[in-house]
């Protein structure tokens, strides 16, 4: 049975991934920040939750050791500050701490154990506009898309890497705009799609990108987001 790995995984846009790698035959396993997201990870079977801090590198490396082989790995964890801290250099470095330095931590933890994998980052619609009021989570996901690019080419052919770029989703990190009844309607009037995307909407296209069938893609950053980007 193949495996996967999927940083972030214990929730949100992850959860929703594993979900649907679930159904595709791998074995899941998904990380949280803390020991309660872990134990709030419903049972699945060949699905395994650990607890995961993609800041530190001993946890890091705990996680990977804890493997014996990886077909995939998808980046997930990520954070967005609110309330003008990513404005402060403290906010700003957390945010690119976790999104991007995290993301490239993985990746070269998990090298080893990927010849003839696929790694899926998560990028941002915010990759492709400015997002004025997270600009560190903006500057991130802009990296991460940048990061995906750099590695399709540093690591193939032996390694595929490529993003999804999500637009705007039901997740915890989006609870901010989507109570906010102004900014909801607009997102919703911009998106062609007419609705919010859900989190297993993300999840059959990172099922593609890390199948055979996406065996000619590597460096690529999709957008998943009802069309939002095409306007």
């Amino acid at each position: 049975m193949k495996q996967a790995l999927i940083t972030g995984g214990a929730r949100g846009i992850g959860f929703g991934i594993a979900e649907a790698m679930l159904a595709a035959g791998y074995h899941v396993t998904v990380t949280g920040l803390t020991e309660a997201e872990v134990a709030a990870v419903p049972a699945r079977d060949h699905l395994r939750a650990v607890r995961l801090d993609v800041t530190d590198d001993a946890d890091v490396a705990r996680c990977i050791a804890g493997l014996t082989r990886l077909d995939a790995l998808v980046n997930c964890a990520g954070i967005i500050l609110r309330d003008g801290q990513e404005f402060t250099v403290q906010g700003f470095q957390k945010v690119i701490d976790v999104n991007l330095t995290g993301t490239m931590r993985m990746c070269i933890a998990a090298k080893p154990l990927l010849e003839g994998g696929a790694i899926v980052n998560t990028a941002s619609v915010w990759s492709f506009f400015g997002g004025g009021l997270v600009p560190a989570y903006t500057a991130s996901k802009g990296g991460v898309a940048q990061l995906t690019k750099a590695l399709a080419v540093a690591w193939a052919p032996n390694i595929r890497v490529n993003a999804i770029a999500p637009g705007w989703v039901e997740t915890e990190l989006t609870r901010g705009a989507r109570e906010d009844a102004a900014r909801s309607d607009a997102i919703i009037a911009r998106t062609p799609f007419g609705r919010w995307g859900k989190p297993d909407d993300i999840g059959a296209a990172v099922v593609f990108l890390c199948s055979e069938g996406a065996g000619f893609i590597t460096g690529t950053v999709l957008p998943i987001d009802g069309g939002y980007t095409a306007k």
